[in-house]
């Protein structure tokens, strides 16, 4: 977990990461929320359509009632996050090799926080492209 260790302690950047690691998911979130940070979770499972990861992420990371579920609305809700939050992502290859254009426009906006906006790690945990996106160590 060293390299969630270094985000959740301000030594390393928070962004979009590719994640190796067995952890399951209630630890990944004590982890989280012991370090103040909020957590999210996308089982990434049958999930290759744009609409449905779009919804999933809103879902994981309790979006309110009126979000839209498009690029703007997921950039907008982001930046209303009450704090930092770690966003682990299983199975997330599905979509990044049926959609590869959408995946890296979603990657985009996730990994894109302004310095007024609550920090956001994505953690992509599982096999997939490795050119995507880079590896946290």
């Amino acid at each position: 977990m060293s390299g969630l260790a270094a985000v959740l302690a301000g030594r390393h950047a928070p962004g979009v990461h590719r994640w190796e690691s067995a952890l399951d998911v209630a630890s990944v979130r004590h982890a989280a929320e012991h370090a103040g940070w909020g957590f999210g979770y996308v089982d990434g499972v049958g999930l290759d359509a744009r609409d449905d990861v779009l919804r999933a992420l809103g879902d994981a990371l309790a979006f309110p009632d009126h979000y839209g579920a498009n690029l703007d609305a997921l950039n907008d809700c982001l930046r209303d996050l009450p704090g930092p939050t770690v966003l682990l992502w299983d199975a997330w290859s599905g979509f990044a090799r049926a959609e590869p254009r959408w995946f890296r426009l979603v990657v985009e906006v996730l990994g894109e926080r302004g310095a007024a906006d609550p920090a956001v790690e994505v953690l992509l945990r599982g096999p997939g492209p490795a050119e995507v996106v880079p590896l946290l160590g």
